[in-house]
């Protein structure tokens, strides 16, 4: 997918962005796609299963590297891997060149020139880490070089404020100070600044062009998703925050009965990608569907997605989550996978090293086919 963009001025490290992604994304080769199919067939007690047995294929080792490919469009990509990580999940660039990294079970590691800091960096909250739930998203506020506040989403434990029944940990939206002072990176002052709901997906967060946080708070599959669809739950929609955590006045909803005014768009899955158009300004999110259908949206305010009333994916048993993918007063997406590629994150690239993807959007895809080592369908 090819969009126009201005030309963009980036610093070294978007040079070399690429090579640093694709390395966390070759560790998440071995990582089971979760977010896509549930690895287990069995149903809660008394309830039918849901999906098909899992597929559990140890990945072979990762070379050492670098590895060079070579694409249809872009030629002699070499690949530099960084190991020791854990279950990474998401990035975030400091202005000197290091690379914070979180690991979803819980810990933020850091990279600097290539190399992996053995020890995590001090400060992270205790992150209730079970099934898709973890450390999630890391951004820097956008006056970063002043204030050095790093935001991320992470599951909170429920303790005493879990609902009967559920043992999933609370989406929340945390900031803390970057500090080196001591010689030693740590997270200093942190503090929760939105606590959503208790569930077991994931939570991306961006900081759009108007300053604001956006954050996604995932849903699953029926009987639970019908929430995407309830304006007074935050399941299956986009916040829209300031960066201290409360709500914009200008929030689509604020005001209207029977609405969280956090919300900015609803009906959707389990978001597992945002970027910011870097010339429009606009917040592209990606989502994964359940057997097909996973989707690439363009964020509108007050819009509706569609989950799961309308859907180009099936259930994983086979039935159609709906017989028309779109219907009147839900937004269709700009591009769908069927079938899916467990689509995780995404982003524009909009630097120079790479000059045939210029203005390319990139989604990663974490499947490898119903047959193991079958390579992207």
């Amino acid at each position: 997918m090819e969009y126009t963009c201005q030309r963009y001025k980036r610093m070294n490290k978007q040079r070399w962005i690429w090579t640093i992604a694709f390395g966390c994304m070759l560790a998440l080769a071995g990582v089971a796609s979760r977010a896509q199919q549930p690895g287990a067939a069995k149903g809660k007690a008394g309830k039918a299963p849901t999906a098909p047995p899992g597929i559990n294929w140890p990945s072979p080792p990762l070379p050492d590297g670098p590895i060079v490919l070579d694409t249809g469009i872009q030629h002699q990509v070499q690949l530099i891997v960084t190991k020791g990580l854990i279950q990474p999940f998401s990035m975030a660039f400091l202005p000197d060149g290091g690379i914070l990294i979180a690991e979803r079970p819980g810990r933020l590691r850091i990279v600097r020139n290539g190399k992996l800091d053995p020890n995590p960096v001090a400060g992270v909250p205790a992150v209730q880490a079970q099934g898709l739930a973890g450390l999630m998203d890391l951004a820097l506020h956008p006056r970063f070089a002043e204030n050095k506040l790093v935001y991320f989403t992470y599951h909170k434990p429920a303790g005493a404020a879990a609902t009967p029944g559920n043992n999933a940990g609370i989406i929340t939206l945390a900031r803390g100070r970057w500090d080196e002072t001591s010689g030693t990176p740590a997270l200093t002052d942190v503090r929760d600044l939105f606590s959503a709901i208790q569930n077991g997906n994931a939570s991306r967060i961006v900081f759009g062009k108007d300053g604001m946080v956006y954050m996604t708070i995932g849903v699953g599959d029926p009987p639970a998703a019908a929430a995407a669809q309830d304006p007074n739950s935050l399941a299956g929609k986009t916040l829209r925050l300031k960066d201290d955590g409360t709500v914009p006045p200008d929030n689509p909803f604020v005001g209207r009965a029977g609405y969280r005014p956090e919300i900015f768009t609803l009906g959707h899955r389990n978001a597992l990608g945002l970027a910011v158009h870097p010339v429009t300004g606009d917040v592209w999110e990606c989502e994964d569907g359940p057997n097909g259908g996973d989707e690439v949206n363009i964020l509108q305010a007050g819009k509706n997605y569609g989950w799961p009333v309308v859907s180009y994916g099936r259930f994983y048993l086979g039935p159609r989550v709906s017989v028309d993918p779109w219907k009147e007063g839900m937004e269709p997406p700009v591009v769908f996978w069927v079938p899916a590629i467990a689509i995780s994150g995404m982003s524009f690239y909009t630097g120079d090293k790479f000059p045939n993807w210029k203005n390319n959007l990139f989604v990663g895809g974490m499947r490898q086919g119903e047959v193991p080592r079958s390579g992207h369908l």
